[in-house]
């Protein structure tokens, strides 16, 4: 959403920030990232889209996987939660068409499982944190920005896949 999240900042002694958004509108930017990781190689890639005031169904979702398919080989096993854009029929004929694509859904309440949301989080709440941009687009360009800084460097990338308790599982 425009409307900036609110965090303790530093500021001179009686002289409080004061963030001025427009609060007239509801604009917002949906965005949807992908963490790979090839077999071989064991280096981390980042795949995501982001879509400036409208949010990801069923058909965007399914827009996704094919996005995903066209730039990885092999078989690609899709790890996520359980949301209802995940489990539309889109998606469920997607998986019939493209037998290389397999999803499997984390348990319920367990976001620490999702290397993804180790990704989300420092551009939420340090990197957003007490910013105000005027349109969507804005906020559009800068969350691209952000994470295309983030896809080129494969370190941290790897450090969201070492936060889950899934590294165990992949370092056999």
């Amino acid at each position: 959403m425009l409307a900036p999240l609110v965090r303790r900042s530093l500021a001179p002694r009686g002289q409080t920030p004061i963030l001025k958004q427009d609060g007239g509108h509801r604009q917002k930017v949906s965005v949807i990232a992908a963490l790979s990781l090839s077999p071989k190689r064991r280096q981390p890639h980042l795949l995501f889209q982001s879509i400036p005031n409208a949010g990801y169904d069923g058909p965007r979702t399914g827009l996704f996987l094919r996005y995903l398919l066209r730039h990885l080989r092999g078989n690609v096993i899709v790890v996520w939660d359980r949301g209802s854009h995940h489990r539309a029929k889109v998606v469920h004929d997607l998986l019939i068409k493209y037998p290389r694509l397999t999803i499997e859904y984390l348990p319920p309440y367990a976001p620490e499982l999702n290397p993804v949301e180790y990704l989300w989080s420092p551009l939420k709440c340090s990197k957003l944190a007490n910013v105000c941009y005027k349109d969507a687009l804005e906020l559009d360009d800068w969350i691209t920005d952000h994470l295309s800084d983030y896809a080129e460097n494969p370190a941290i990338l790897g450090n969201f896949f070492k936060a889950t308790p899934l590294h165990a599982a992949l370092e056999r």
